[in-house]
C-alpha cells in the first residue's frame, strides 16, 4: 500500500504512514467513518423508499392530467372536488376522456393484526385509465362488492391470493360490508398503508356511506394524441379556477414527493438523519486528524523550519482525510447494504442501494473528511517553529 501511494502521490505517503503508526487509532477512525456512512446510507435509503412508495399509488393509473383540490398535497389527503369539473374539462378540445377517482382507507381485521388498505374506487369501464395489467381486472369489479387486492400486501400470505377467482373468492368484512376479492395485482406497501384495494366506484360509495358520487378525490384526464399535457393543464387551470390543482401526473408525483419529504414528519426525520450522519463523520474525522496534528506538531514544525510550505502540510492532512474516507466507506457500504436487505424483508419497503446513492455518499464522505482535515490544520498554520523547541 505504501508503494502504491508513493507512486500515486509522487512522494513519500507521510499521511498513510502516520495513520498506520497507531493501528488502534486508525481502526477507531475507520469505525467512526463507517458508522457515519451507515447512518447516511440508511437514511437516504428510507427517504428513497418513501419516494418509491409515493410513486406506487400513482403508477396504478394511466392518465395525463390530475385535477385535485387546492389543499390536496398528496394523493390521499385534501378536500374533495366537484364531479362537475369533469364535464367542464371535457369541453376542452384537447381532452379526450376523463374519470372520477375516489380514495379512502379501509381496515381488514385479521388474526395476524389489522391491515390498512389504501382503497381506490373507479368506474369499471374506464380501463384506459388503469395500467395495462389492471385493464382485464377492472370490468370484473362491476359486480357489487367485488374487489381486487394487492398481492404484496404486508403480512398477506402468498397462498391466500394464489388461486383467486369468481368461484373461489377471498371474503372479508370491513366498514360493515362483506367484500369478495376475486383477483390480485402487484402494487406495493407504503409508509401509511399495508397495500392497495381496487373497487368499482359504486362499491366504493357503498363502502363509504358518507361519501357522495358528486365529490370524488381527484379527476383523471387523458389528452388527445399529440397534445402537450402541461399546456392543457395550464389552460384548464386558468379556466377552472386558481383554487384547484390542475397538474400533469408527473408534476403531481413530484409535488407529492416534495411535500412529504419536506413537510411531513417522516420525510423531515429522514433528512435530519442524513445531516446527523454527516456531522458525526465530520466530528470523528476532525478529532482524529486534530489529535494527529497535535501529536506530531514538533515534527511538522521541523519541516516548517526547513522551508516546507504550508501547502505541503495541508496535502499530508488531506491525504489522511481521503484515506480515512475511502477505508471507512467500504465497511459502511457493506453494513448498509445488509441493513437494506433486512429492512426490506421485514417491511417490504422498496429499499434499494443504487449506484448513484453510493457514489454520492462516497463523494460526500470525501468532502466532509477533507473539510475536517482543513479545520485540523489551523493550529499548524499558526504555529511558530521557534516556540515549539
Amino acid at each position: 500500500m505504501t508503494r502504491l501511494l508513493q507512486r500515486l502521490l509522487g512522494r513519500l505517503p507521510v499521511g498513510w504512514l502516520q495513520l498506520t503508526h497507531s493501528r488502534g487509532r486508525l481502526a477507531a477512525a475507520i469505525a467512526g467513518v463507517a458508522f457515519a456512512n451507515v447512518l447516511v446510507l440508511v437514511q437516504l435509503g428510507l427517504a428513497g423508499a418513501l419516494n418509491g412508495t409515493i410513486v406506487r399509488g400513482y403508477a396504478l393509473f394511466d392518465a395525463d392530467i390530475m385535477i385535485s383540490a387546492g389543499d390536496g398535497n398528496t394523493m390521499t389527503d385534501g378536500s374533495n372536488v366537484p364531479r362537475a369539473l369533469l364535464w367542464r374539462a371535457l369541453a376542452d378540445p384537447e381532452v379526450a376522456d376523463g374519470v372520477a377517482l375516489y380514495v379512502g382507507t379501509v381496515t381488514w381485521s385479521r388474526e395476524s393484526g389489522d391491515t390498512a388498505l389504501q382503497t381506490f374506487g373507479i368506474d369499471p369501464v374506464a380501463t384506459a385509465f388503469v395500467r395495462p395489467v389492471l385493464a382485464p381486472i377492472l370490468p370484473t369489479l362491476a359486480v357489487a362488492d367485488r374487489a381486487a387486492i394487492d398481492r404484496t400486501t404486508r403480512r398477506l400470505e402468498p397462498e391466500v391470493v394464489q388461486d383467486l377467482s369468481e368461484a373461489a373468492p377471498l371474503r372479508f368484512e370491513t366498514e360493515g360490508r362483506a367484500l369478495s376479492v376475486t383477483s390480485a395485482f402487484t402494487g406495493g406497501v407504503g409508509f401509511t398503508a399495508d397495500g392497495y384495494l381496487l373497487l368499482s366506484d359504486q362499491t366504493f360509495l357503498a363502502l363509504f356511506a358518507r361519501r357522495s358520487s358528486g365529490a370524488p378525490n381527484h379527476i383523471l384526464l387523458r389528452t388527445v394524441p399529440g397534445a402537450d399535457p402541461a399546456v392543457v393543464a395550464a389552460r384548464l387551470k386558468a379556466r377552472l379556477g386558481p383554487d384547484l390543482r390542475v397538474r400533469t401526473m408527473a408534476a403531481a408525483i413530484a409535488a407529492d414527493q416534495r411535500y412529504q419529504g419536506t413537510q411531513r414528519p417522516t420525510g423531515i426525520i429522514f433528512n435530519f438523519g442524513v445531516i446527523i450522519g454527516v456531522l458525526v463523520g465530520l466530528v470523528i474525522v476532525y478529532q482524529v486528524l486534530s489529535t494527529d496534528v497535535a501529536d506530531h506538531l514538533r515534527e511538522y514544525a521541523t519541516f516548517k523550519a526547513l522551508g516546507y510550505p504550508s501547502g505541503y502540510f495541508i496535502g499530508v492532512i488531506l491525504e489522511e482525510a481521503l484515506i480515512l474516507a475511502s477505508l471507512g466507506f467500504v465497511p459502511g457500504f457493506l453494513i448498509a447494504s445488509g441493513l437494506y436487505l433486512a429492512l426490506h424483508a421485514a417491511t417490504a419497503l422498496p429499499l434499494e442501494m443504487t449506484l448513484a446513492t453510493a457514489v454520492a455518499v462516497l463523494l460526500g464522505t470525501m468532502v466532509a473528511c477533507a473539510l475536517a482535515g482543513i479545520l485540523a490544520t489551523r493550529r499548524l498554520a499558526a504555529a511558530d517553529p521557534a516556540e515549539l523547541f
